[in-house]
């Protein structure tokens, strides 16, 4: 595995260099098993990347690059540039939400500081020609992080009010919560009706796909 790069220049060297080859190059190059599909490997490409990047935090509620506090988003999308499904953010906390702020959120944490890197993945493309695009650093603009930060709130509230199961992925303007479980067996604490606990199935914060379009169209120009 690469080192952690030690400096913003040197990852987007590294970025630079995979722009262009397909997943099924990069894995060759680094003797990376290649899965037939991504069904029981949907962590396949992101792990790739990790490897190729020197990512460091592995599944630590930390940003992938831990000491330049960047978090790599691998972003598919179609061959029009369009993003093809949302992007997970972080594990929704479900109990003790008294006093968290979004500055002190997970949520906050891995958005921060953003390594995008688009993936040209029609359904149609087998996983190994998959063609890996121009990656790039983003940080969120004021509008953004606003935006960011009012959804953030208004979910966290919901979850603190006991309404977790009426919370469905229409609520939200940019960020919006989803179930997160392996199986439906997968279940966990969370406040119900009343402040009482109940089991439920774990959430994840999820970046709407017109958020990501967004950001794409804002650096290439689209």
């Amino acid at each position: 595995m690469n080192a952690p790069p030690q400096t913003l220049s040197q990852l987007q060297q590294r970025v630079d260099a995979i722009a262009g080859k397909t997943l099924g190059q990069l894995a060759g190059e680094l003797g990376f098993k290649t899965p037939q599909d991504l069904l029981r490997e949907k962590g396949w490409v992101g792990q790739l990347i990790e490897l190729a990047l020197g990512a460091s935090a592995g599944s630590l509620p930390e940003p992938d690059f831990v000491s330049l506090g960047v978090e790599l988003k691998t972003l598919p999308i179609s061959q029009k540039g369009l993003p093809l499904e949302t992007t997970f953010v972080s594990v929704a906390p479900l109990t003790n939400l008294q006093g968290l702020t979004f500055e002190q959120s997970t949520v906050y944490k891995k958005l921060n500081h953003v390594l995008w890197l688009p993936i040209l993945a029609e359904r149609d493309i087998a996983v190994i020609d998959r063609v890996i695009g121009s990656g790039f650093l983003w940080r969120p603009n004021e509008q953004q992080f606003a935006q960011l930060k009012r959804d953030w709130e208004e979910l966290t509230e919901l979850i603190a009010l006991g309404k977790i199961e009426t919370l469905n992925g229409h609520y939200g303007d940019v960020l919006q919560l989803r179930p997160k479980a392996a199986n439906s067996q997968a279940l966990t604490d969370a406040i119900g009706p009343q402040g009482k606990t109940i089991q439920t199935l774990p959430r994840g914060f999820y970046l709407k796909t017109h958020f990501t379009k967004q950001i794409l169209a804002n650096h290439f120009g689209l």
